[in-house]
């Protein structure tokens, strides 16, 4: 590799592509000739402007997102939109369903009792988050405003294949594989993700929320937490997460150049495969504790026979430059996120890995 990077398996903060770090690098401390960073300027000036248009400009070509949807950029990550969508879409008596697949949409649910009432529609905590249910398994109630999904959860290790079409609007948490795959935009009021796995740095979250609901929307919290004012202002109420949108752009601008979603849907599909395969071919010296239809082609979780293995396996990894493996601390075992930056060479090198390992431990 280049410059002596490493292999960067971390769920997030992840690795970005190369190109767009050694593009930040050379206008970091003079931008375009300004003689200051973009860092240094304000928010309202000409410089700035053209970076915050352009950013929401590839969002909506790369998502190809219709002209009925609105681009947002909120600071706080996907965990402050698990309190702001119910916050704006729990008016009146209605309620919300959430599918609970794994961790994050547990907090998401949780979030949402606080604002009005929630229920589980499909619980997979009896599976142990092994699997996402069928449509037809979603159990909706009269009065359910929208039903909120995590279309991939980074901990578990497991996707929706298929976004479910129950006849109420979806509400998605896609933080760990948003610009992974193409969307049915007709199934969704509101899609987020946090910009820190697939798009960009910490910091912001990326809103995509159909016009039409923001006359329907509460309008009893602080002004920040409003969706409608952060339409009306362009995203510009307040201060934005500067650096956020800026490296956003760069990366969306990636995605658009490398063949847009459909090739970034190819290269997840084949990365995924590629460490599946060694996973499935260990002769159960790997597990992975997903059915093979839900498995994440994100966030592959494995497990080795023992602990004792895993910390070794894990060290190992980390000599050979492979870092972020370990797996989230409430679950443990091992976790391969692969992300849209991630090159082939590295799920390649992660598999080879593995199947030496597990020759030398046998």
């Amino acid at each position: 590799m280049t410059n002596n990077r490493v292999f960067n398996f971390s769920a997030g903060p992840s690795t970005l592509p190369l190109s767009v770090l050694e593009e930040v690098r050379d206008q970091l401390v003079d931008y375009d000739g300004s003689g200051m960073s973009l860092l240094e300027m304000s928010h309202r000036g000409a410089h700035y402007d053209a970076v915050h248009t352009e950013t929401m400009a590839l969002a909506r070509e790369v998502f190809a997102l219709p002209e009925d949807f609105d681009v947002v950029f909120i600071q706080g990550g996907a965990t402050l939109q698990f309190s702001m969508v119910p916050a704006n879409l729990l008016a009146g008596a209605a309620s919300v369903a959430v599918v609970r697949t794994g961790s994050w949409s547990d907090k998401a649910l949780a979030d949402a009792t606080e604002y009005g009432s929630a229920y589980v529609a499909w619980d997979g905590k009896p599976v142990r988050y092994a699997r996402a249910p069928a449509a037809d398994e979603i159990e909706v109630r009269d009065g359910t405003r929208y039903v909120h999904v995590c279309s991939n959860e980074t901990i578990e290790g497991l996707r929706f294949p298929e976004f479910p079409d129950i006849g109420v609007p979806l509400v998605a948490d896609m933080s760990s594989d948003i610009a992974t795959r193409e969307l049915p935009w007709e199934l969704f009021d509101l899609v987020y993700g946090g910009t820190q796995k697939n798009l960009g740095p910490a910091g912001m979250a990326l809103v995509f929320l159909r016009h039409r609901i923001l006359t329907s929307l509460r309008q009893d919290q602080g002004a920040y937490l409003r969706y409608g004012i952060h339409v009306d202002k362009d995203s510009l109420y307040n201060t934005p997460p500067v650096f956020s949108v800026w490296v956003t752009g760069k990366v969306l601008r990636w995605i658009r150049d490398s063949g847009g979603l459909k090739a970034m849907t190819a290269a997840a599909e084949r990365r995924a495969g590629t460490v599946y395969e060694a996973i499935d071919g260990s002769d159960g010296f790997y597990r992975c504790p997903v059915e093979p239809s839900s498995r994440s082609l994100t966030n592959v979780v494995f497990r080795l026979p023992h602990e004792d293995l895993e910390a070794r396996f894990l060290s190992e990894a980390a000599d050979r430059d492979f870092v972020g493996l370990k797996g989230h601390r409430s679950v443990g075992g091992c976790r391969a996120s692969l992300y849209n930056a991630m090159p082939q060479d590295g799920a390649d090198a992660l598999a080879q890995f593995m199947r030496d390992f597990r020759s030398r431990a046998r």
